[in-house]
């Protein structure tokens, strides 16, 4: 063109494309090599690697900004400095968001950068003798690095020969995570919002220790930003740490993403009136005899009930106000967004679970989603498919699932602070996280269910902060079997454990709680379980349970180290108190903290065994 301007996207056709030389940036560097190196190295080791790939000169690649692209090309490289000696190609071609950079304001900008460009900023322009393949591989390696894994903050933290394993590896699983949706939407929101305000808080950081340093040494002006430099600092700390902590795979999977729903409840229909909506793809005559038989005809003297007809059941959920029913007739129904439940209604299928199938598609956070006071699920099969978090999770409230089957595919059910979850005689499976996930402060109450070819059988992730209550929890006739790990798992911190062997002897008690965190329990000869128990709560209420020698091994491993770590947390509160001033505190907090019982659960053929402790 005679101006030497490329309509848009112009560049984009000369540019190497992944699809054009079989790479791609989302392709992980497999280039470099794992050897670790301190973070202060990272920069000399990519010069390294690019000296031996990258040809020096000769290559012409798009100079890339927000503002302008520009054809480029190479004359030299400074590998120590990561950067390319350039001038600008001919012809000239640019595509400009602004009309006025034209082919000199271009020669004035690269004079004023000595004609010497960021490697991130080059896009190697595709040649047929393939030549320049490595050079663009190398250089799109280098981009990819410093745009998704690197930190401007890494060099000021542990210089230690341990970068690539500390820092490289689970900020690379997360961004594969990440492509690959297996982490939840909100928690990606998160990640990317405490990393920006990560680095705007280094760079207000930087730049008050660079006033400082110009400043008279006992000055006032030297003081006050002294504390505003303490008070960066510590802000700085505590983002990275949640970095950290998102970033780290065990830690994100143990400690999960805290959402919030925000679902609001309707209450109570305008009119007064409870429904019962019916849901069926087609109903025969025969289906509606049996329903109007057993379902919907009214007792005398009960009031009337309106009754309304779906295709599809999210549909009459979404219809639901407080106290409203939904009956699903046989079929299978397909849904593609989430049941969002916040008000007290039931869910029922009308037969046998294998019956009534609802089945989600399409990617999405979750499938059932419960904070209503009161909700109860009956006889549905859920199958779940393109999931990321669980299928079904309950945020507050009381849910109750009986007779049902869970067909999971990330996590099975999770159950929040504060919620409640009542589970009888239903079939949990498949889940690549924990069928069952119960966080501190919650209540969960299973009874004769099947958990079994999941990650995990149950995660209990209990002490994750010193306010949160321990969960209440109940399993009673229980089979959890074919689990890759553990039947059942405790989270919790390694202070617990420190406690465990630091623990006075002196006294009944403390023989009786010593327990091996990891490993068979080590309990006093003699001592009966129920004697255990009541020596560690003095109010402990069991089920009725049969001989102990009959009761399968698991339940005795998983009543052991829960007593004993609930103990200890109690002795926690008990000092809190005290330093406090309040010498007596209330006894009763152990009987209100204990789980409520363990018992008849049949463990088998899982991968780790029936229990382990996972310490933080």
């Amino acid at each position: 063109m005679a101006d030497g301007s490329l309509t848009c996207g112009g560049l984009e056709a000369v540019a190497m494309s992944p699809e054009r030389t079989g790479w791609a940036a989302e392709q992980e560097p497999a280039s470099l090599e794992k050897a670790d190196c301190k973070a202060s190295e990272v920069q000399e080791f990519t010069a390294e690697f690019l000296e031996k790939v990258l040809e020096p000169s000769g290559w012409r690649a798009v100079w890339h900004t927000n503002v302008f692209k520009v054809l480029v090309e190479a004359t030299d490289v400074d590998f120590a400095a990561l950067k390319a000696v350039v001038r600008l190609a001919e012809p000239y071609l640019c595509d400009s968001q602004v009309s006025t950079f034209t082919m000199e304001c271009m020669k004035e900008l690269l004079d004023l950068k000595e004609h010497r460009l960021p490697l991130q900023e080059l896009w190697v322009v595709f040649d047929d003798s393939g030549v320049f393949d490595q050079t663009a591989l190398a250089i799109e390696h280098v981009r990819f690095f410093y745009q998704n894994i690197w930190r401007s903050w890494d060099e000021e933290e542990e210089d230690e020969y341990d970068y690539f394993v500390r820092c490289v590896e689970p900020r690379l699983r997360l961004h594969y995570d990440i492509l690959e949706d297996r982490v939840p939407s909100g928690l990606i929101v998160d990640y990317r919002n405490l990393l920006s305000q990560c680095e705007e808080s280094y760079r207000k950081f930087l730049n008050l220790r660079s006033s400082l340093s110009n400043c008279n040494s006992d000055s006032e002006q030297e003081n006050i930003s002294m504390v505003e430099g303490l008070k960066l600092y510590s802000e700085m700390e505590q983002l990275k740490q949640k970095l950290k902590l998102i970033e780290n795979p065990l830690l994100r999977y143990v400690f999960g993403y805290q959402k919030n729903s925000n679902i609001q409840a309707k209450g109570v229909r305008p009119s007064g009136q409870k429904v019962t909506h019916v849901v069926s793809s087609t109903m025969m005559a025969g289906l509606l005899r049996s329903l109007l038989t057993d379902r919907l005809c009214q007792e005398p003297g009960e009031e009337e009930r309106e009754i309304q007809f779906h295709s599809d059941p999210l549909s009459a959920i979404n219809a639901c106000f407080e106290g409203d029913t939904v009956i699903v007739c046989p079929g299978h129904y397909v849904v593609h967004g989430t049941f969002s439940i916040a008000d007290s209604i039931e869910l029922e299928g009308y037969g046998l679970p294998d019956d009534i199938v609802i089945e989600k598609r399409g990617k999405g956070d979750t499938f059932v989603d419960c904070t209503g006071a009161d909700i109860k699920i009956s006889c549905i099969k859920f199958v779940q498919h393109d999931a990321v978090e669980g299928i079904l999770i309950v945020h507050r409230g009381k849910t109750t699932l009986e007779n049902c089957v869970l067909q999971c595919e990330t996590t099975g059910v999770t159950v929040r602070t504060s919620a409640e979850f009542l589970m009888k005689n239903s079939d949990l499976y498949g889940a690549k996280g924990a069928g069952i996930e119960i966080y501190p402060g919650s209540q969960c109450t299973l009874s004769d269910n099947g958990i079994h070819h999941c990650k995990e059988g149950i995660l209990i992730k209990d002490f994750l902060d010193e306010h949160y209550d321990i969960p209440k929890i109940s399993m009673v006739n229980n089979i959890i079997h074919n689990n890759e790990g553990y039947g059942v798992v405790l989270v919790k911190p390694t202070i617990f454990s420190d406690l465990q062997e630091n623990a006075e002897d002196g006294t009944e008690e403390n023989k009786a709680l010593k327990i091996q965190t990891s490993g068979e329990p080590d309990v006093t000869e003699g001592v009966d379980l129920e004697e255990l128990m009541q020596c560690a709560t003095g109010k402990m209420e069991l089920y009725a349970r049969t001989d102990p020698s009959e009761q399968v091994e698991g339940n005795c491993e998983i009543v052991n180290e829960l007593i004993a770590a609930s103990t200890q947390k109690g002795q926690m509160k008990r000092k809190r108190l005290s330093e406090l001033g309040i010498t007596q505190a209330d006894d009763n907090l152990m009987s209100q903290e204990m789980f409520v019982g363990i018992v008849g659960n049949q463990f088998k053929w899982n991968g780790k065994g029936s229990f382990g402790t996972f310490l933080f």
